[in-house]
Protein backbone atom coordinates (compact mmCIF):
# COMPACT_ATOMS: atom_id res chain seq x y z
CA UNK A 1 0.00 0.00 0.00
CA UNK A 2 0.75 3.42 -0.40
CA UNK A 3 0.25 6.84 1.25
CA UNK A 4 -1.22 9.66 -0.72
CA UNK A 5 -2.62 12.53 -0.42
CA UNK A 6 -4.27 15.66 -2.31
CA UNK A 7 -6.75 17.80 -2.41
CA UNK A 8 -10.18 16.52 -4.02
CA UNK A 9 -12.82 19.12 -4.57
CA UNK A 10 -10.91 21.77 -1.77
CA UNK A 11 -10.80 19.35 0.30
CA UNK A 12 -7.54 17.78 2.10
CA UNK A 13 -7.54 13.76 1.07
CA UNK A 14 -4.96 11.39 3.07
CA UNK A 15 -5.43 7.59 1.72
CA UNK A 16 -3.59 4.45 1.13
CA UNK A 17 -4.21 2.61 -2.25
CA UNK A 18 -2.50 0.47 -3.79
CA UNK A 19 -0.11 1.24 -6.54
CA UNK A 20 -1.80 0.03 -9.22
CA UNK A 21 -5.69 1.69 -8.12
CA UNK A 22 -7.08 4.06 -11.05
CA UNK A 23 -7.91 7.67 -10.19
CA UNK A 24 -11.25 6.78 -10.82
CA UNK A 25 -11.28 4.12 -8.61
CA UNK A 26 -10.13 6.02 -5.33
CA UNK A 27 -12.42 8.51 -6.20
CA UNK A 28 -15.40 6.09 -6.57
CA UNK A 29 -14.81 3.50 -4.37
CA UNK A 30 -12.52 5.30 -1.78
CA UNK A 31 -13.97 8.75 -1.43
CA UNK A 32 -17.63 7.62 -2.77
CA UNK A 33 -17.53 10.78 -5.36
CA UNK A 34 -19.57 8.40 -8.20
CA UNK A 35 -20.41 11.14 -10.71
CA UNK A 36 -16.83 10.11 -12.16
CA UNK A 37 -18.11 7.57 -14.55
CA UNK A 38 -16.46 4.48 -16.03
CA UNK A 39 -17.47 3.62 -19.12
CA UNK A 40 -14.72 1.58 -21.15
CA UNK A 41 -11.29 1.36 -18.92
CA UNK A 42 -9.71 2.54 -22.45
CA UNK A 43 -9.63 5.93 -22.39
CA UNK A 44 -12.12 6.29 -25.11
CA UNK A 45 -15.39 7.85 -24.13
CA UNK A 46 -14.69 10.67 -21.98
CA UNK A 47 -16.92 9.64 -18.77
CA UNK A 48 -14.38 9.96 -16.42
CA UNK A 49 -13.04 13.13 -16.71
CA UNK A 50 -12.03 15.06 -13.88
CA UNK A 51 -9.64 18.10 -13.68
CA UNK A 52 -6.27 17.62 -11.93
CA UNK A 53 -4.13 20.51 -11.14
CA UNK A 54 -6.36 22.61 -14.07
CA UNK A 55 -6.06 19.86 -16.72
CA UNK A 56 -8.48 18.11 -17.70
CA UNK A 57 -7.58 14.11 -17.29
CA UNK A 58 -9.08 10.99 -18.14
CA UNK A 59 -8.68 9.40 -14.76
CA UNK A 60 -9.14 5.72 -16.07
CA UNK A 61 -5.52 6.18 -17.40
CA UNK A 62 -4.36 7.89 -14.30
CA UNK A 63 -3.28 6.16 -11.46
CA UNK A 64 -4.05 7.48 -8.27
CA UNK A 65 -0.68 7.78 -6.85
CA UNK A 66 0.13 10.15 -9.37
CA UNK A 67 -2.34 12.44 -7.88
CA UNK A 68 -0.17 12.13 -5.08
CA UNK A 69 0.15 15.63 -4.08
CA UNK A 70 -2.57 17.69 -6.92
CA UNK A 71 -5.63 19.32 -6.63
CA UNK A 72 -8.12 16.72 -8.29
CA UNK A 73 -11.89 18.34 -9.09
CA UNK A 74 -14.56 15.81 -9.94
CA UNK A 75 -18.20 16.95 -10.89
CA UNK A 76 -19.35 17.18 -7.42
CA UNK A 77 -16.96 19.95 -6.55
CA UNK A 78 -18.06 22.59 -9.73
CA UNK A 79 -21.60 23.36 -8.71
CA UNK A 80 -21.67 25.83 -5.48
CA UNK A 81 -24.23 24.66 -3.22
CA UNK A 82 -27.43 24.04 -4.52
CA UNK A 83 -26.77 26.66 -6.75
CA UNK A 84 -25.33 24.23 -10.17
CA UNK A 85 -22.40 25.76 -12.19
CA UNK A 86 -23.13 27.64 -15.37
CA UNK A 87 -21.96 25.10 -17.56
CA UNK A 88 -24.27 22.43 -15.60
CA UNK A 89 -26.94 24.86 -15.93
CA UNK A 90 -26.79 25.50 -19.83
CA UNK A 91 -26.53 21.30 -20.03
CA UNK A 92 -30.04 20.87 -18.65
CA UNK A 93 -31.34 24.61 -20.01
CA UNK A 94 -30.48 23.60 -23.31
CA UNK A 95 -30.70 19.45 -23.61
CA UNK A 96 -27.29 18.54 -23.69
CA UNK A 97 -28.03 15.56 -21.90
CA UNK A 98 -30.36 12.45 -22.44
CA UNK A 99 -29.47 9.18 -20.09
CA UNK A 100 -26.61 11.87 -18.37
CA UNK A 101 -24.10 8.75 -17.99
CA UNK A 102 -22.08 11.11 -20.06
CA UNK A 103 -22.69 13.75 -18.82
CA UNK A 104 -20.38 14.68 -16.09
CA UNK A 105 -17.25 13.79 -18.68
CA UNK A 106 -18.87 16.35 -21.06
CA UNK A 107 -18.85 19.28 -18.98
CA UNK A 108 -15.33 18.77 -17.04
CA UNK A 109 -14.34 18.47 -20.34
CA UNK A 110 -16.25 21.47 -21.29
CA UNK A 111 -14.71 23.68 -18.70
CA UNK A 112 -11.44 22.81 -19.91
CA UNK A 113 -12.40 23.96 -23.47
CA UNK A 114 -13.77 27.08 -21.77
CA UNK A 115 -10.37 27.56 -19.92
CA UNK A 116 -7.94 26.91 -22.97
CA UNK A 117 -10.24 28.98 -25.71
CA UNK A 118 -11.99 31.55 -23.50
CA UNK A 119 -16.38 31.76 -23.34
CA UNK A 120 -16.78 33.50 -26.93
CA UNK A 121 -15.35 29.62 -27.88
CA UNK A 122 -17.12 28.61 -31.30
CA UNK A 123 -18.59 25.46 -32.76
CA UNK A 124 -16.44 24.13 -34.80
CA UNK A 125 -13.55 24.52 -31.58
CA UNK A 126 -16.05 23.12 -29.64
CA UNK A 127 -16.78 19.87 -31.63
CA UNK A 128 -12.79 19.20 -32.55
CA UNK A 129 -12.12 19.14 -28.56
CA UNK A 130 -15.00 17.08 -27.84
CA UNK A 131 -13.10 13.98 -29.52
CA UNK A 132 -12.51 11.97 -26.95
CA UNK A 133 -15.93 12.02 -25.51
CA UNK A 134 -18.64 10.00 -26.66
CA UNK A 135 -22.11 10.17 -26.00
CA UNK A 136 -24.57 7.42 -27.15
CA UNK A 137 -28.13 8.82 -26.92
CA UNK A 138 -27.12 12.13 -28.70
CA UNK A 139 -25.92 13.69 -32.31
CA UNK A 140 -24.03 16.20 -30.17
CA UNK A 141 -26.43 19.20 -31.52
CA UNK A 142 -27.45 19.97 -27.88
CA UNK A 143 -24.19 19.08 -26.24
CA UNK A 144 -22.42 21.92 -28.44
CA UNK A 145 -25.31 24.61 -27.74
CA UNK A 146 -25.10 23.85 -24.24
CA UNK A 147 -21.71 24.16 -24.11
CA UNK A 148 -21.44 27.09 -26.33
CA UNK A 149 -24.28 28.66 -23.63
CA UNK A 150 -22.00 27.52 -20.32
CA UNK A 151 -19.35 29.40 -22.16
CA UNK A 152 -20.99 32.41 -22.55
CA UNK A 153 -22.48 32.77 -19.25
CA UNK A 154 -19.85 32.12 -17.58
CA UNK A 155 -18.36 35.59 -18.83
CA UNK A 156 -14.76 34.79 -18.28
CA UNK A 157 -15.37 33.45 -14.81
CA UNK A 158 -12.92 30.63 -14.15
CA UNK A 159 -14.08 27.23 -12.33
CA UNK A 160 -13.86 27.79 -8.75
CA UNK A 161 -14.46 24.73 -6.63
CA UNK A 162 -16.85 24.23 -3.71
CA UNK A 163 -15.45 22.84 -0.62
CA UNK A 164 -16.96 19.91 0.53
Amino acid sequence: MTKISLTVNGRAVTAEVEPRTLLVQFLREKLLLTGTHVGCDTSQCGACVVHVDGASVKSCTMLAVQADGASVTTIEGVANGAQLHPMQAAFREHHGLQCGFCTPGMIMTALDIVARHGTAVDEATIRENLDGNLCRCTGYHNIVKAIEAGARAMGGATLTVAAE
